[in-house]
C-alpha cells in the first residue's frame, strides 16, 4: 500500500518567500523543503562553502604542489561507477592544466572488486608511480595503503564513504566524514571532494608563485570542470545539500551555456537532450546510466576517456559505443528482474503490500555482477523493503549489492550483522541507502535469513508502507509549459526531490502503449490534460487519485505539458 502525504508548509514562510521575489509556485514548493530565506536559494558560486573548511585538503594541497614541482608521477585510481569517472576525468583535466605528470588507473570490477586492494596496488606500481591519489575510495583501503607503503609508494585518498573503525596509514585523507571534520556539507560525491582538492591545490600554486608573469603559465579556471561536478554529484544520489545545489546549479548553468566537455556533449547527443535544456534529472536519468553502463558491462576507463577528450568526433563516437552498452545492460536487466520477482513469488513475498520479510536477499548463479545493483533498487522499489542482489564471484565466492529505504542504514545493518556472525562477511562497505558485500556461496541462505532478522529489528512500522511525500494540488492555471520549465529549470534530487503533486481527476479516456504504459486524458475543473504511467500495475476507474509530476511532452519537435503519474489510486 502507498500512503500519499502532503508537504508541511508554513504560510508564513511562504508569504515571506514570496516578499522576497520567489514565485509563488516556487515559494510553496521551497517551503515544504525547510526552505526559510531566499539566500538559501543562492547558488551563485560565491556561497560555495570555502576549501579552507574542508579537513585535510590544505595537506592534500602541499602533498600534489611538491609532486608537481619534483616531476613525481601521479597516478589516479578511481572508482568504476560514474561519480568515480567524473572524478577521476575532472583530476586528471586539472592535474595536466596545473603541469602534473599524471595517469590514471581504473581496476577491472570483476577482476579486481572494489577499492583500493593489495592487488590493485601491485597493478598499479607496474606504472612505477610516485604518488596513488584515489577518487571516490580508498577510506576502507587498510591493506591496500600498507601495501603501497612497503613498494615506497605514497598515498593521498579522497573520497566521501563512511570510514570504518580503522583508517588506511595513508599521507593524507581528505573525507568531509571523518569524525574530527566540520566540513558542513558531509554529503560531498567523490567528485565534490576532489573538486575541493584542486581549489586548494590551485591556491597552494598560486601562493607558490606558480601562476605569476615570468613563470608564463595561465592560472587554470577550475569553474569549466563544474559540468563533471553535477554530473557526478547528480548521478550518485547524494543529499543535495545547499553546497550541492550550487556545486549543480553552476555546472547546469555551462551545460546549458554550451560550455560542457566534449564528451558530456556527445552523450547528450545520443540521448537525444538538447544541451540548453539539461536539468538535473536528466544528469542523472539519461547521462549517469549511458557511463555507468561502461563500469558495469565493460571497462569505465571507456566513460573516462569521454569525459577527458577534447576531440567532438571521438567523444561522439565514444558515446555511441556507452549508448550501445546501455541498451545492453537494459536488456540483460529486464532478464534478472523477472529472474527476481520469479524467486520473490517463490519465497512468498511478491505482495508489495506487506512482504513477510523485512529484509530481502536474491542470488542467482547466473546473474551478471555489474547489474545486480539495478535489480536490488527495482526490487526494492516494488516490495518497499530493503534488498541485497547476489551474483557468483570467484573462488567459492558471491558479491552483493544492496539498496534499502529509509528507516534502515544498510551500511550500519551489515556492520551490526558482521558483528553477530564473525566471519560470515568477507568485505562489506557503503553508504545509508547503497552498499556491497562479499560472502562465501556457502553462507548465503545464513546471510538471508541474518538480513531478515536486523532489518526487522531496524525497520520501524511506520517505515514499512510506502509513503510519497507531495507539494499538494496543482492548479490548472500552472498546466503551462512556462510552469513546466520553470520547474525543470531549479536544482532537483536527492534530499531535495522534484515537485511532486496530488489531485483528483476524472478520466476521459486511456489506453496502453508498448503493452506496458498507460496512457490517459484526465480532467479537472473542466480542463483536459494528457498523462502517462510508466509499466503500470492496473486500469484506473472512472475517477482517479493522482500523485504525479508536471513535465515536457517533446515529439516530433513540438512541446506539450503532460503529467507523469507516479501513483494512482482508484
Amino acid at each position: 500500500m502507498t500512503h500519499l502525504v502532503g508537504r508541511t508548509v508554513s504560510p508564513r514562510v511562504q508569504w515571506a518567500l514570496e516578499q522576497q521575489g520567489v514565485h509563488p509556485l516556487l515559494a510553496r514548493i521551497y517551503a515544504g523543503r525547510g526552505i526559510t530565506t531566499r539566500s538559501e536559494l543562492d547558488y551563485q558560486f560565491t556561497s560555495l562553502l570555502p576549501p579552507t573548511r574542508l579537513r585535510g585538503a590544505g595537506e592534500a594541497a602541499v602533498l600534489l604542489a611538491e609532486a608537481i614541482e619534483r616531476r613525481a608521477r601521479i597516478l589516479i585510481v578511481a572508482d568504476y561507477d560514474c561519480d568515480g569517472a567524473t572524478a577521476c576525468a575532472l583530476a586528471l583535466r586539472a592535474l595536466r592544466a596545473f603541469g602534473a605528470q599524471v595517469d590514471y588507473l581504473v581496476p577491472n570490477r570483476f577482476a579486481y572488486g572494489y577499492g583500493l586492494s593489495p592487488e590493485v596496488v601491485d597493478l598499479a606500481a607496474q606504472r612505477r608511480p610516485d604518488l596513488l591519489l584515489t577518487v571516490d575510495n580508498g577510506i576502507s583501503a587498510v591493506a591496500g595503503v600498507e601495501r603501497a607503503r612497503a613498494l615506497g609508494i605514497r598515498t593521498l585518498i579522497t573520497d566521501h564513504h563512511l570510514p570504518g573503525d580503522e583508517l588506511p596509514a595513508a599521507d593524507c585523507i581528505v573525507n568531509p566524514n571523518l569524525a574530527d571534520c566540520d566540513f558542513p556539507s558531509k554529503s560531498l560525491a567523490g567528485v565534490g571532494v576532489v573538486f575541493y582538492v584542486m581549489l586548494a591545490l590551485r591556491a597552494e600554486l598560486r601562493a607558490r608563485g606558480c601562476f605569476s608573469p615570468a613563470t608564463g603559465r595561465a592560472e587554470p579556471r577550475l569553474a569549466d570542470l563544474l559540468d563533471l561536478v553535477a554530473l557526478g554529484t547528480v548521478a550518485d544520489v547524494v543529499r543535495l545539500d545547499h553546497n550541492n545545489r550550487v556545486l549543480v546549479s553552476q555546472g547546469l548553468q555551462r551545460i546549458r551555456q554550451g560550455r560542457a566537455s566534449a564528451g558530456l556533449r556527445a552523450i547528450l547527443h545520443v540521448a537525444g537532450r538538447a544541451p540548453e535544456q539539461v536539468s538535473s534529472v536528466d544528469l542523472g536519468f539519461l547521462v549517469g546510466p549511458r557511463l555507468n553502463a561502461a563500469g558495469r558491462l565493460a571497462d569505465m576507463s571507456l566513460g573516462i576517456e569521454c569525459l577527458i577528450t577534447d576531440d567532438d568526433a571521438r567523444a561522439l563516437n565514444i558515446a555511441q559505443q556507452l549508448d550501445a552498452l546501455n541498451r545492453e545492460r537494459r536488456a540483460i536487466e529486464a532478464g534478472m528482474q523477472e529472474q527476481a520477482l520469479s524467486l520473490l513469488d517463490a519465497a512468498a513475498l511478491a505482495d508489495a503490500a506487506a512482504p513477510s520479510a523485512a529484509g530481502v536477499a536474491l542470488f542467482d548463479a547466473d546473474w551478471h555482477q555489474g547489474v545486480i545493483g539495478i535489480v536490488a533498487a527495482r526490487v526494492k522499489e516494488r516490495i518497499h523493503r530493503p534488498v541485497f542482489a547476489f551474483a557468483r564471484g570467484e573462488n567459492g565466492e558471491i558479491k552483493g549489492s544492496g539498496r534499502s529505504i529509509g528507516g534502515v542504514h544498510l551500511r550500519d545493518a551489515l556492520d551490526l550483522l558482521g558483528k553477530r556472525a564473525p566471519g560470515l562477511l568477507l568485505r562489506f562497505g557503503g553508504h545509508a541507502m547503497a552498499a556491497g558485500v562479499t560472502l562465501r556461496e556457502a553462507d548465503f541462505a545464513r546471510f538471508r535469513d541474518l538480513f531478515a532478522e536486523v532489518a526487522d529489528e531496524l525497520l520501524a512500522p511506520a517505515d514499512r508502507t510506502r509513503t510519497l511525500h507531495t507539494d499538494g494540488c496543482l492548479e490548472p492555471a500552472y498546466w503551462s509549459l512556462a510552469t513546466a520549465r520553470l520547474l525543470a529549470a531549479e536544482v532537483w534530487g536527492q534530499g531535495f526531490p522534484q515537485p511532486l503533486f496530488a489531485d483528483d481527476f476524472a478520466v476521459d479516456s486511456q489506453r496502453i502503449l508498448k503493452d506496458k504504459h498507460l496512457k490517459l486524458r484526465l480532467r479537472r475543473d473542466g480542463q483536459t490534460i494528457d498523462a502517462i504511467q510508466f509499466n503500470f500495475t492496473q486500469a484506473p476507474g472512472a475517477t482517479v487519485r493522482a500523485a504525479y509530476r508536471l513535465a515536457i511532452n517533446d515529439f516530433n519537435g513540438v512541446q506539450s505539458t503532460q503529467l507523469m503519474i507516479e501513483h494512482l489510486a482508484t
